[in-house]
């Protein structure tokens, strides 16, 4: 497919609330993410940018304004020295979830500038241990929760889970599941945050939760056949095949959780 190399966001058919960031920056460092060669505290440093890029982008979107008069350093030689406009409404109440272990640091980096941004008051960091559960042959038939961390409720709050590698959504859609269920309040929204996600992601986070967000800087499909990966994203939903038999991203990154915790070394 013929893309504009300026283009943000990559054209697809699947629900409008699917955003994929696709500029030639995010795309460059991503594939310096995902090479062989990338290894601690590299990866780290290129994690962060790549999500504060989606942090960006969620945020340009999802927060709601609020139109202020600030004075500024000019106010004391000018009246006028005034800034009036709209910023991103300082008291939305907001909750950076971590699923550890692969979503710790790209969570701490989500809080870092969500803390920067608006009244910290408002803020929140909560956690939830959960894993994928394989069988005999190494491919994900659950999940396993062994705790969480959850500090308060969630009335009218942006919530955000950051995890890097949007593969089979069992784990996403699980913790969604809990939010709904067993945390107190109603949630403004809820937005996904993912270096990479599948096909398959995708249609079981939007048929199990068709409320959420997604925001991811690249869909892998690369176990397709020729005629979709020629297609629109979304065209042939049923023929996208972007995982191999255990469950792992094609092309993908490879390990990131094990890589991110320096567990292969």
């Amino acid at each position: 497919m013929t893309e504009d190399k300026n283009s943000t966001r990559l054209e697809h058919l699947y629900s409008k609330n699917v955003r994929i960031i696709s500029s030639a920056y995010s795309q460059t460092l991503l594939a310096k993410l995902c090479q062989e060669n990338c290894k601690l505290p590299e990866m780290n440093f290129l994690l962060e940018k790549l999500y504060e890029i989606l942090f960006y982008e969620m945020s340009c979107d999802l927060f709601p304004l609020q139109e202020v008069l600030m004075d500024t350093r000019m106010k004391k030689y000018h009246k006028e020295g005034v800034f009036k406009g709209n910023i991103i409404k300082q008291d939305t109440p907001c909750v950076v979830v971590d699923l550890a272990r692969a979503g710790t640091y790209p969570s701490h980096v989500c809080f870092l500038n969500l803390n920067f941004l608006k009244d910290i008051k408002s803020n929140r960091q909560d956690h939830f241990y959960i894993n994928r559960r394989v069988n005999e042959l190494n491919q994900v038939v659950g999940v396993d929760v062994s705790g969480s961390k959850i500090g308060g409720g969630q009335d009218g709050a942006i919530v955000l889970f950051p995890d890097p590698m949007g593969a089979t959504g069992g784990s996403l859609s699980y913790c969604l599941d809990h939010y709904k269920k067993k945390v107190a309040g109603k949630a403004l929204c809820y937005v996904g945050m993912h270096l990479i996600i599948t096909p398959e992601f995708i249609k079981r986070l939007t048929a199990d939760h068709p409320d959420i967000y997604i925001y991811t800087l690249r869909l892998d499909r690369g176990l397709s056949n020729e005629k979709v990966l020629e297609s629109r994203p979304g065209t042939y939903p049923d023929l996208e095949i972007g995982l191999n038999q255990n469950q792992y991203i094609v092309p993908g990154a490879g390990g990131v959780g094990e890589l991110l915790n320096n567990t292969l070394i």
